[in-house]
Formats: C-alpha cells, sequence, structure tokens
C-alpha cells in the first residue's frame, strides 16, 4: 500500500505568520481589507482581479483567501472552481465576501467549493473570527491527515510484520514436515529400489531354471500339466518381467519424488547459496504433477518450458521455491477457474515442437498452456516468467494484487497471503522485483526478476 505524504503549508509553521490572499476589484475594499488583517497580525497580499489571484497562488500558497464574487473577465466562482480542480491549490479555505446577498448567491458559492460567505458591508470583527475558524479548521484537519498517516503506517508495518511472521512459520512448519517425510519415505523406498535388481535377477533365474525343466523334461506329469494350466505358466513367465519393469519405474517415480521434497525444503541447506534456478523450477513442477493432469472436464495442462542460459543464482533457496509453488498453483488455479466459469480448453492437443515447445502461439492454444519463460537481462538480473492462458487479472484489481490478505479467489479459496509473501521474499529479501501483466480472457504473467549475485549479504538479515 502507498502512503500519501502530507505536504505542511509553509505559513502554518511557528516561523511564519498566516497569509491571507485578499481579491477584490475595488481598490479601497482592498486597502480596508488588508490594513484591518495586518493591523491583526496576518500578512495580507492583494489581487485586483481573478487572474491575478491564481497567479499568486501558483508563487505562494496562502493560507486563506478572501475572494470577491463580482469581477471584470472572470468573477469569484470562476477562480474558485479553477483554484479546486488545480491538486496544488484545491485545499486551500475560500471565504466569498460580495455585496450580492441572495441565497442564491450563496448557494452557488457553496457548491463551487467556498467553505464560507460574508455580505458587504461586513464588520471587521466577523471576518477575522471566520479567518481564524477557518485557520483552526484547517490545522485541524491537517493534523488528521497527519495521524491518519501515521495510522496507515503504523498498519502497514503490522500487516506486513503479520505476513512475516505467517511466512517464516509456515517455511519452518513446511521444512521440517517435508524433510521428516522425505526422510521416512527415503529408507523404506531405497530398501525396496535397492533389492528389486536382485528380485529380478532371482525371478529370471527360477524362469531359466524352468525352461531347463522344460527342455530336459518335455512330458511333465500330469499333475504338473494341471498345475501349469491353472497358473497360466506362460503368461505368468511374460508377465513377471513386466511386473518387475512396472515396479522399477514405480519405484523411481517415488524417489524422483523425495528428491524434489529434499530440494524443495533444503531443510539441511545454508540459507543463501549459490543454486541451478532450472532444477529448483523443476522439482516444484514434480511436486505439482498431480494438478497438472487431466481432471474431468479439464484436460492435462502442457507446460511449456523456454529456459534460457542462467549462471547459478545466489538466493535464499527454499524461499525462492516458494515463490515458484506460488506462482504456479495460482497459475493452475486461474486455468481451472476458466473452466469453472463455462471458457474451457479443447481436447485437442497441440502440435508439439523440439524441446517440448509450440509452433504455435501461447494465447492461441486451444490446450491450457502454462509457460516458463528464463533469461539473463542486460542489468544481471536473472528473470523467470510464468504465463497461462486462464481467465486473466482485471486492471482495477492488479495493483492490489500484492497487498496483505486481498485475493481475487472466492471465498475459502484464497487466504490473500501467498503473493504478499511472495512480494517480500523477492523484493526485500532478494533485492529484485516482481510485477505481473494480464489481458482479460487472455490469462497473466508474474515476472520475478533478482540480482544474480547478492553484494552485502549483512544487508538481507538487517531485513528480516
Amino acid at each position: 500500500m502507498v502512503a500519501t505524504k502530507i505536504i505542511m503549508p509553509v505559513n502554518q509553521t511557528n516561523h511564519h505568520k498566516i497569509n491571507i490572499l485578499v481579491v477584490d476589484d475595488t481598490p479601497d475594499n482592498l486597502r480596508l481589507l488588508s490594513a484591518m488583517l495586518t493591523a491583526q497580525g496576518f500578512e495580507v497580499r492583494k489581487a485586483l482581479n481573478g487572474k491575478m489571484a491564481l497567479t499568486a497562488c501558483q508563487m505562494v500558497l496562502p493560507d486563506v483567501i478572501l475572494l470577491d464574487i463580482n469581477m471584470p473577465g472572470m468573477d469569484g466562482y470562476q477562480v474558485c472552481q479553477q483554484l479546486k480542480a488545480d491538486d496544488k491549490t484545491s485545499k486551500i479555505p475560500v471565504i466569498f465576501i460580495s455585496a450580492l446577498d441572495d441565497v442564491v448567491d450563496k448557494v452557488k458559492a457553496f457548491d463551487v467549493g467556498g467553505v464560507d460567505y460574508i455580505a458587504k458591508p461586513f464588520h471587521g470583527a466577523e471576518v477575522v473570527l471566520r479567518i481564524e475558524n477557518q485557520i483552526n479548521l484547517r490545522l485541524l484537519q491537517v493534523k488528521l491527515q497527519e495521524k491518519n498517516f501515521l495510522l496507515q503506517q503504523a498498519l502497514d508495518k503490522l500487516q506486513a510484520s503479520q505476513v512475516q511472521q505467517i511466512q517464516n512459520e509456515k517455511m519452518v512448519a513446511l521444512g521440517q514436515l517435508v524433510a521428516g517425510l522425505a526422510h521416512e519415505i527415503n529408507n523404506p523406498i531405497s530398501f525396496i529400489y535397492g533389492n528389486l535388481q536382485y528380485a529380478g535377477q532371482y525371478v529370471q533365474d527360477l524362469v531359466n531354471i524352468i525352461e531347463v525343466y522344460q527342455q530336459e523334461y518335455p512330458k511333465p506329469t500330469p499333475k504338473i500339466q494341471q498345475m501349469a494350466k491353472d497358473i497360466d505358466l506362460n503368461f505368468m513367465i511374460k508377465d513377471l518381467q513386466n511386473l518387475i519393469g512396472a515396479m522399477y519405474r514405480g519405484s523411481d517415480r517415488i524417489r524422483e519424488i523425495v528428491l524434489a521434497l529434499q530440494h524443495f525444503s533444503r531443510h539441511d541447506e545454508a540459507e543463501m547459496k549459490r543454486v541451478n534456478i532450472h532444477e529448483d523450477i523443476e522439482n516444484t513442477l514434480v511436486m505439482l504433477r498431480h494438478r497438472l493432469n487431466e481432471v474431468g472436464d479439464r484436460p492435462a495442462i502442457v507446460v511449456v518450458k523456454d529456459y534460457g542460459n542462467l549462471p547459478l543464482v545466489t538466493c535464499y533457496a527454499s524461499e525462492l521455491n516458494q515463490v515458484f509453488m506460488h506462482l504456479l498453483n495460482n497459475a493452475i488455479d486461474a486455468i481451472e477457474e476458466r473452466v469453472g466459469n463455462g471458457r474451457g480448453f479443447s481436447i485437442a492437443k497441440p502440435v508439439q515442437g523440439a524441446g517440448n515447445q509450440s509452433s504455435t502461439p501461447y494465447s492461441l492454444l486451444p490446450t491450457p498452456q502454462i509457460r516458463i519463460h528464463t533469461e539473463v537481462t542486460d542489468l544481471n538480473m536473472v528473470k523467470i516468467a510464468i504465463a497461462d492462458n486462464g481467465l486473466g487479472i482485471e486492471e482495477s484489481l492488479r495493483s492490489r494484487l500484492f497487498d496483505p490478505f486481498f485475493t481475487t479467489k472466492a471465498v475459502g479459496k484464497g487466504s490473500g497471503l501467498g503473493l504478499s509473501i511472495s512480494h517480500q521474499i523477492i523484493v526485500q529479501k532478494h533485492r529484485g522485483n516482481i510485477t505481473c501483466s494480464s489481458s482479460v480472457g487472455k490469462g497473466a504473467e508474474f515476472a520475478i526478476e533478482i540480482p544474480i549475485e547478492q553484494p552485502d549479504i549483512s544487508w538481507q538479515f538487517s531485513k528480516r
């Protein structure tokens, strides 16, 4: 959230008098008001018409303007309208002072932005009191703005602190859970995978013995013939190799998942280290493979990898993995939301070229797709862009995407913390930036840029 800086008028400090601009086309009125207000300790400037008044306001902002209505060229209503239309002068209190005493004139004065109306002939004490009232009101408004600014700052810091605390707790809990699961699964699967080779060899040896028996004793006894028929011996011998192969593939898949879990958590590694970004992306994709598969009316999500030649990048690996997880999960959610809104995808598969890259433009593909692009920029930064062809994000919402607890998802489907945490990890911890570009109905792209090296690691720890 961007806080607005409050600009205090210079004239309202203890070192300056209150500055009043008197605008009237009658010189006698100017002299009278000027003398009266000067005697009360105010600093007075004078203007004979509307154009002079507008010029005077641009040179030095007055604290209060006394404005006549009937003036040649530009009347007081027009002057007030121009003042209120300019951000620089819109907050200056304008008190109309005029011989016009009709209710319609007074109503119009307030409609164009006046704060008070004094009818001529006026009494000096009344003018002074009304000016002082407006000055006091303005001072109270400024103080209120200051307090609101400080409160907003405190709220922003509190929200950032809450997000950071939640992030830290989640990372610690996730790291411990993932590392524990990976360790517990790794032991039995290593035992199974390691012994499958011997089991396969033993089975093959038994099959060889059976085949030798068949050759040496081509006429088995009726009991053996019946048993071979009951168990369909020939089929069983052929299928055993398929079973062993399937068990190998299944075990290898589990080992791959365990390795991805270990890399994703990086529980036993130093926080800041040099890593291969592409390996981390691949490990995250392994974790999300179940969400990429075909589900119900949604065909499988095609992941198009457009990887550049990246060097090793110095970063907080486990937290960067968390960013990849958030962005990829959001991309999948956006695609599924498109299907849920009745704007689904064709079952037809895109024509794939070499390197799993499609020759058809990304936005025109008939299937759900996530595109991952990486490159080194001219500023010695690594850029990772993750794009989807989901519903996209409306422009009015994009400015709030990284605010804590803000989410575009339906109630119960998002906490509003994923992108906020990602923003903190990229911007605060890695001195990078994260942006979003989107076209409604065509998808969204989140782009991350982080330095290849973090030159001052101590700065990182001071931000935590």
